[in-house]
This record gives C-alpha cells, sequence and structure tokens, in this order.
C-alpha cells in the first residue's frame, strides 16, 4: 500500500520545512521531492507537523517483583498506551536472576512480548550477577541484538552490584559494541538512612525522598563515570533526577569521557511536595530516584537545552494503587514505579516546545532521533528518511488533551497528571506504514509489533 503525507510541515532533529512524505507498505521511500507520486491514501497533515515516532529506550512491561506483584501493564496495554501517546518504538529490560543465565532472561522476556506488543520494540539486558560465564554471554548477546546492559548501583541484595562487577560488565561492553545504563544511586547509604528512618518510627512516603538525597545520587554518578572513563567505555547514566548529579556529568562531558545522561518527565514537572500528599496519596510518586526540588527541575530543563541531557525517557514502571498500600506502614516497602508510557510527548512539548523551553528539533532528537542513535536503531528509527521504516507522527501543536486515568489506555489506576491539561497531540500514528492511532482512538492490531536487532556500537 502507498501512503502520502501531504501539506505538513517536517520536522527532524536538524531542521523544519515543508514536505510531503511518501510511505509503500513499511518503509518511506520519498521526502520532498518525487514524494507527490499517485497514492492509495493520502494523508492531509495541513496545519499540522510531520514528526518520527517516539522512541522510549526505558520502559518496565510485565515486570515481576517480590511477593507476587507485577508492573501493570503487560506488552498488549503498555504499547496500545505507547501507540497513543505517539511512541511508535520501546526498549524495555529483561532482567537476570541471581544464579540464571542472561540468554534465559531474554527468552522470557520474548515470551511475553511476542503476540502481544502492538509496536516494534527491543530489549536491554539487566545483569545482577556477573559471574564469568555471564560475562561471556553479554558477548553473545551484543551480536544477537541486545548491545546494551542495565547495572543498579541500588538495591542491595537484590539488584546492586558492586564496583568491580561494574568496572568487568564496561571492560567488556567497550569491546563487543555494548553500552551500559546505570541506575546511579548509593546504595549502601540508602539502606542505612532507611534503617535510620524506621528506627525512628519515620514510615511515611515522604521519608522514601529523605532517604534517597541527591547527593547519593551525584557521588553514584560520579563514581559510575569515573569507572567509566577508566575502562575507557561509553555509560548512560538513566533517570537523572537532580542538579548535583547534572554537574558530574557535565564535568565528566568536558573532560571527553563518553557519557550520556537521561531524564523522564516527571523529574521534569513534579517535586518532591507530592509525597505530603494526604491519605497515603504520596505514595503514588514513589520512584527511584524519587522527585526531587523545583530548582532541580529548571537545572534539567537548562541541560536538555545545553545537550547535556541526551534523551527523555519514562522509565515507565506502574504498580496498581493496592500494591503500593502493601508500603502502608513501612515506606520502604512501596513498590518503586510509576506510569507515564502514554503521556511523554505531550508532557514534553507542552511544557518544553511551547514555553518556550526547547525548539521542536530539539523536541524531536531528544524523545525519538537521539536513543536511536544512542542504541543502534538509527536509521531505521527515529528518522524521516527514505529507507527508514515509516513511523511517522501527524502532530498536531494545537489539540489539547486532560490527562486523567479515567481515559489512558494503561492498566494502572492513577496518573501522575491527574487533571493536568496538555496542547500538542499526536492526530495520527504510523507505525511501519501502518495506521495504529487516530485522534486518540487505538486503530492498530495486537501483535504486529516486531523485535528489533540492534546493532553494537561502532564508536
Amino acid at each position: 500500500m502507498r501512503i502520502r503525507i501531504a501539506n505538513g510541515t517536517l520536522v527532524t532533529a536538524e531542521s523544519a520545512g515543508r514536505a510531503d512524505v511518501l510511505i509503500e507498505d513499511e518503509r518511506i521511500v520519498a521526502v520532498g521531492p518525487g514524494a507527490d507520486a499517485p497514492a492509495d491514501r493520502v494523508i492531509d497533515a495541513s496545519g499540522q507537523l510531520v514528526l518520527p515516532g517516539g522512541v522510549d529506550a526505558h520502559t518496565h512491561l510485565d515486570m515481576p517483583l517480590a511477593e507476587g506483584v507485577r508492573s501493570a501493564d503487560d506488552f498488549e496495554s503498555g504499547t496500545i498506551a505507547a501507540a497513543v501517546g505517539g511512541t511508535t518504538t520501546i526498549v524495555d529490560y529483561a532482567a537476570q536472576e541471581r544464579g540464571g543465565s542472561l540468554q534465559r532472561a531474554l527468552d522470557e522476556w520474548h515470551a511475553r512480548a511476542a503476540g502481544r506488543a502492538v509496536i516494534d520494540y527491543g530489549f536491554h539486558m539487566i545483569v545482577c550477577d556477573p559471574r564469568p560465564d555471564t560475562l561471556d554471554e553479554l558477548d553473545a548477546l551484543a551480536l544477537g541484538g541486545v548491545p546494551s546492559f542495565k547495572l543498579f548501583m541500588a538495591y542491595p541484595g537484590r539488584l546492586m552490584v558492586d564496583d568491580g562487577a561494574i568496572f568487568r560488565v564496561l571492560l567488556r561492553a567497550r569491546d563487543n559494541g555494548g553500552l551500559v545504563c546505570l541506575h546511579a544511586e548509593n546504595g549502601a547509604v540508602i539502606e542505612v538512612l532507611v534503617e535510620r528512618a524506621l528506627a525512628a518510627g519515620a514510615t511515611a512516603p515522604r521519608e522514601h525522598a529523605r532517604t534517597r538525597p541527591a547527593r547519593a545520587e551525584a557521588e553514584a554518578v560520579q563514581r559510575g563515570l569515573a569507572l567509566a572513563e577508566i575502562a575507557g567505555a561509553p555509560l548512560l547514566v538513566v533517570h537523572l533526577s537532580s542538579a548535583e548529579a547534572l554537574e558530574e556529568v557535565e564535568r565528566a562531558q568536558a573532560r571527553g569521557v563518553a557519557a550520556w545522561a537521561e531524564t523522564c518527565p516527571q523529574y521534569l514537572l513534579l517535586d518532591a511536595g507530592r509525597y505530603d500528599e494526604p491519605d497515603f496519596a504520596g505514595a503514588r510518586y514513589v520512584m527511584s530516584p524519587p522527585l526531587r526540588t523545583r530548582a532541580a527541575q529548571e537545572a534539567l530543563w537548562r541541560g536538555l537545552a545545553s545537550g547535556a541531557i541526551a534523551t527523555v525517557a519514562t522509565d515507565h514502571c506502574p504498580f496498581r494503587l493496592a500494591d503500593k498500600a502493601r508500603g502502608a506502614a513501612d515506606f520502604s516497602r512501596i513498590p518503586n514505579g510509576a506510569p507515564g508510557i502514554e503521556t511523554r510527548l505531550s508532557l514534553l512539548w507542552d511544557a518544553g516546545v511551547r514555553a518556550g523551553r526547547i525548539s521542536a528539533s530539539r523536541f524531536v532528537e531528544l524523545v525519538a532521533t537521539a536513543p536511536a542513535r544512542l542504541f543502534g536503531l538509527h536509521p531505521r528509527k527515529g528518522v524521516i528518511a527514505p529507507g527508514a521504516d515509516a513511523d511517522i507522527l501527524i502532530w498536531d501543536p494545537e489539540r489539547t488533551l486532560t490527562i486523567s486515568a479515567a481515559t489512558h489506555r494503561s492498566r494502572v489506576d492513577y496518573s501522575l497528571y491527574e487533571g493536568r491539561k496538555v496542547t500538542g497531540a499526536p492526530s495520527v500514528v504510523l507505525a511501519r506504514g501502518r495506521v495504529v492511532a487516530e485522534q486518540g482512538r487505538f486503530v492498530g492490531q495486537t501483535g504486529a509489533g516486531r523485535f528489533l536487532r540492534r546493532a553494537p556500537r561502532t564508536l
């Protein structure tokens, strides 16, 4: 089938201008000259923008947690929510079990996604038990389409690995073309702070933020970047939340370290005052790292504008309110994670582009082009160019939405942004040339998403 997108303003990470786009089946075949050929369907984008589909490189769908708790969205509901919001590709995290193999974990996540995902997807691998045989598996993963590995400096006894293990994985990633994604918080210090808070009878959700201070994040970021510098390996700090941590990234970048940072809409738009909401509502915002100050938000916005922060993802890891209630008497038992997969683009457009903080081209770079490049999906994803997959948004910069759990497609029963009005949203979403959403309605097909084998880094 041939589709022509006509009369729109094409916005890429580099420029903006009037251009038609011609799609043949799943791929873009022409942009601008030559795109005015006859087509089976013409989508009139007059008065609207034409953008690459969003790439969300940090999601946790169908993720098991301790005590029988799972994230609320599986690969069907989560990718439907993503598609309606303008995200056409995700990269989810498969997680190794202690004592288990990486390949077994990957097989399990493949089984969870197959036949359910409505958009294309890839996987990172969480490494929590880096034994010698595990390190050997990293090479096979990198060659097999999973060239990114997540390590935790937090959650002792469950996910946290020590500096030696981090360094060994960094060395392997340097040699096999992989990219290490680092959750940077000083887990040992946080554990002591949590113990002291509980011993003092401090059990409310606000203690989550108080026991995970910004300096504990910044120290871990500094240490992780030093290890990467010594190893000569690239490093991505995920879900960066504080001004102090951003300063460490900027210092490393100034020294020439191959360092990138990712942040999330919640850290740009919400502050730690949310933890004081009555009736245990503050538990909704328990995520790690926690929400910070308004001053931290402004620092992160400056980092987005300057280029110090490379991407905006969601860390979509939603737990239902009943699961959050497990921590009603002990904040440390509140499952860490929050929803966001459907609202990322509209929130960043409204608070970023419309507010004059970033340009439309920078928006495209942050939500689509940069993550595609970082994670071996470019030039197939994140761009509008001949040969690329036809993942395209017809973006209405004047469309207004009111965010609510009553209308979102996620299966989680709350929203971080309940009642917030945003302006800017997709009117039509195409994934590999198929229309999957129109005016906020999902019209795609369950199981149409494909696994993406990503290329190892060559830099």
